[in-house]
């Protein structure tokens, strides 16, 4: 899964891309061909950490991201450099960052600050270049269609109203995530790689004296921004960025000082990422190794094993699955098995998130 960051200048995205990758890379600081930073992370998963302590294995891999730290040189009579924008368009999830909070270097800053302003100016800026691709298929497909004969139109016409629906869509300011279109709709302009057809993580960087106040600032944002294949999130980039640096019992004990419990928010922006691109996890264990699977949410117990090896779809026996919790209870597969819980499911088995599942096959 490939994650970028993008946000107006001094929003706090490269703090935030430190927050994430353990990186030191330097706020402003790109290499001269203005490259982004570049780095990947490991999904945290509980379970795996459980399963590691059981069968102590040789090899442990989690799930990971790639996340990437775009540079952004601000806005020109041009709009946004197309080629940030043909990199967006391989995202899997887009990341905005937005600052909320003042700058202490910079005088008289905090009356800089407005956050709808500061989404307004990037979110129009994505939807000009998606606009301005429309319009360039659009023309070209007017060229096309002069040389056609009326039966071989249909198909070219339908696909035309749907650009100009989608469009229309954007020229009244909306992005397309918003745009009700079926899944056939989707895959078929998938290949234009859309930029505000991406999910969207929009994180909204607070500063240290705003912790206080994070339920009201999300209320208050969600009221204005909320919309389908969005997901608001609040973060101290400067914060976790500080928290990455330390050990875990370090990191702990700061968290508690400055009030804050439950999850990191970082690991519930994966946990956000993985619902809005329907994704969990299953999980295979043993004393070679203990590894987390991500694949799409509704796949069978063969397309899952086929994630793993081709050869393993291909030659689909069966497979055996353990319930996460009641493996942990029992301690090991074999005192599992002992109790009647290990199950043994066919090819149209559904797989669950946090099945840890063996397969058998023949090839």
């Amino acid at each position: 899964m490939k994650i970028g960051i993008i946000g107006i200048p001094r929003s706090g995205k490269t703090s935030l891309f430190n927050a994430v990758t353990r990186g030191s890379a330097i706020v402003g600081s790109y290499s001269a061909a203005n490259e982004p930073n570049i780095g990947t992370v490991q999904v945290p998963d509980t379970r795996l950490d459980a399963l590691v302590k059981i069968y102590n294995p040789k090899k442990t891999t989690y799930a990971e991201i790639q996340w990437v730290d775009y540079p952004y040189s601000g806005i020109g009579s041009s709009g946004i450099d197309q080629q940030l924008v043909q990199s967006l368009g391989d995202l899997d999830v887009l990341v905005h960052v937005v600052r909320s909070f003042a700058d202490a270097s910079v005088p008289h800053d905090q009356g800089s600050i407005d956050v709808d302003r500061d989404i307004g100016v990037l979110e129009l800026e994505l939807q000009f270049a998606d606009l301005e691709l429309i319009e360039k298929r659009i023309t070209r497909i007017e060229n096309e269609m002069r040389s056609l004969k009326t039966a071989e139109r249909v198909e070219i016409e339908r696909h035309q109203k749907l650009l100009n629906r989608m469009k229309l869509h954007l020229e009244e300011g909306f992005n397309l995530r918003t745009l009700e279109m079926t899944e056939i709709e989707v895959q078929e302009v998938k290949h234009y790689s859309f930029v505000t057809l991406i999910p969207e993580l929009l994180i909204i960087n607070i500063g240290e004296e705003q912790l206080g106040d994070i339920e009201e600032i999300v209320n208050n944002v969600t009221s204005r921004h909320g919309s389908p294949g969005r997901a608001i999130v609040l973060i101290c980039a400067k914060v976790e960025a500080e928290l990455s640096t330390m050990n875990l019992d370090e990191a702990l004990e700061f968290r508690s000082e400055l009030g804050l419990t439950g999850d990191p928010p970082l690991h519930n922006a994966i946990t956000i990422t993985y619902d809005m691109l329907g994704l969990h996890s299953f999980l295979t264990a043993g004393e070679d190794e203990c590894r987390a699977w991500p694949i799409q949410k509704g796949l069978t117990a063969p397309q899952a094993a086929g994630k793993i090896h081709s050869d393993l779809e291909r030659g689909f026996i069966r497979v055996e699955v353990a319930s996460y919790e009641e493996l942990i209870l029992a301690g090991s597969m074999a005192e599992l098995k002992k109790r009647g819980q290990l199950r043994t499911e066919g090819k149209q088995y559904i797989v669950e998130d946090g099945d840890v599942m063996n397969v058998l096959f023949n090839v």
